[in-house]
């Protein structure tokens, strides 16, 4: 079973947050938090190549708490030492929940000023 380490978790969340706005246009259903976290998300799959059994799915329409779940569930056990991803997944959060679209704050728009 492949296994993240913390570092480099924190390496692919930055890309993540270097990237955005280009994730962003490129995913422009829902809101800023849901593209990023469904980005994480699938980075992951790839980066830690699970099958397509280890796979989250979704039934309905996913949100971002439904993403966090899924991130959280494949770090479970992938983890190289037990490091707190909560951080990690705050950082893709949205000021009030507003998105992209609607012309709201974005998840790093603090960062850009």
């Amino acid at each position: 079973m492949e296994k993240v380490s913390e570092e480099r978790f924190a390496q692919i969340c930055e890309g993540i947050k270097r990237d955005r706005e280009k994730i962003i246009l490129h995913n422009p259903i829902g809101t800023d938090e849901e593209i990023l976290l469904w980005m994480l998300l699938s980075v992951l799959i790839s980066y830690l190549s699970l099958s397509e059994l280890e796979t989250p799915c979704f039934t309905g329409v996913p949100d971002a708490e439904t993403y966090r779940k899924a991130i959280r569930h494949v770090l479970r056990d992938r983890r190289e030492t037990d490091f707190d991803i909560e951080p990690f997944l705050e950082r893709f959060s949205t000021s009030e929940g507003a998105e992209h679209a609607e012309g709201g704050k974005s998840a790093f728009e603090d960062d850009l000023e």
